[in-house]
């Protein structure tokens, strides 16, 4: 009965921490909910970096709601272990022991050795008792970017791309191959993410825009445009009258020249700007140079029902050096088209 209740309470936990994706990097995207006797007594996820962690928000929310002295004897549930370092804001452990909660029941571990299991022997030495690993497949399937980030110094990266039946990227005309209902899951992972990335020539043929103009949800006022970084060979070749940079978001555009290895540009982008989850929305040739380099974490496919289209390729050339095995995790049908979504490894 009890691991049943901790389930349920973990799964609204993790409904919480969803609504943070893409606000927190390159802090990890949290959720938790204090319960007592079957009641939430308060509610509350990350919602942007360098700001209270979502068991200080849910501690806030019991107060606001007027239930500080039933907080004592409480159980919370949060899908990350707590916190036990002082960053910008206090240990989420110093918070939990405050308050008198008497119970702690989290996801996923945290990844960083550093911290990994001291929020256990911290709160335990107060009495306090700590249940790990509740719903941890779905919690850390979650934080897998997040995970990834912080053991590899380097984002998750995620492709996307748009493709006819016979694998091509383009039409004869310059019209969309996706649907209107297509578009907006692919709006959906640029809310998502913190950072898309194109190649030169995609800049200079299509003068994209690259901004979030109709997700699956609404987006949080508190998103930020993802940045939105540019690969060339040649820096002067790019019109310096496009989209990217005299629109409104001019300065989240980054552009790299000549880069050799696209390792040390995807530490950077971590470990400088903070990006945990990246959008390639490339042409095929630097879409195979990622694949080349074993760096695409995710692929997000959308097929559209018409064969003979333009002539680029979803990635040219010969065979790639390995093969990589696609494991579907998502496919929808999606008005005329088919989207699929999922690791490669």
């Amino acid at each position: 009965m009890q691991q049943q209740e901790d389930q349920k309470w973990m799964q609204r936990a993790l409904e919480l921490a969803r609504l943070g994706l893409g606000l927190t990097s390159p802090n990890p995207p949290v959720g938790a909910v204090i319960v007592r006797d079957g009641e939430v007594l308060g509610e509350g996820y990350h919602e942007v970096a360098g700001e209270a962690h979502a068991e200080r928000r849910a501690i806030a929310d019991a107060i606001a709601r007027g239930h500080e002295h039933h907080l004592p004897g409480s159980t919370i549930y949060v899908t990350l272990e707590p916190c036990s370092s002082i960053g910008r804001t206090g240990a989420c452990t110093t918070a939990i022991i405050e308050t008198g909660i008497s119970r702690v029941v989290y996801g996923s571990t945290d990844p960083d050795m550093r911290h990994q299991g001291r929020a256990d022997a911290l709160l335990e030495a107060k009495g306090i008792s700590v249940c790990p690993g509740v719903c941890k497949e779905a919690c850390d399937r979650f934080l897998r970017s997040w995970f990834h980030a912080v053991m590899t110094g380097r984002p998750w990266v995620t492709a996307k791309v748009a493709t006819t039946l016979d694998g091509r990227m383009t039409r004869r005309q310059k019209f969309w191959l996706s649907g209107v209902d297509t578009l907006q899951y692919a709006h959906q992972l640029r809310l998502e993410s913190d950072a898309i990335l194109i190649g030169g020539n995609t800049l200079r043929t299509d003068n994209p825009a690259l901004t979030i103009r109709n997700p699956l949800r609404e987006p949080s006022p508190r998103k930020k445009q993802p940045w939105r970084i540019v690969l060339t060979n040649n820096m002067l070749s790019l019109p310096p009258m496009a989209r990217l940079f005299s629109d409104e978001y001019h300065k989240r555009t980054l552009v790299w020249e000549n880069v050799r290895d696209l390792r040390v540009l995807l530490n950077e982008l971590y470990t400088r700007y903070g990006i945990v989850n990246l959008m390639l929305e490339c042409g095929g040739k630097l879409l195979r140079r990622f694949l080349e380099e074993g760096l695409v974490n995710e692929w997000m496919q959308s097929i559209s029902p018409m064969v003979g289209a333009g002539p680029d390729h979803v990635v040219p050339g010969d065979f790639l050096p390995q093969e990589f095995i696609f494991q579907r995790e998502q496919m929808i049908e999606c008005e005329r088209d088919i989207i699929i979504r999922g690791r490669l490894g």
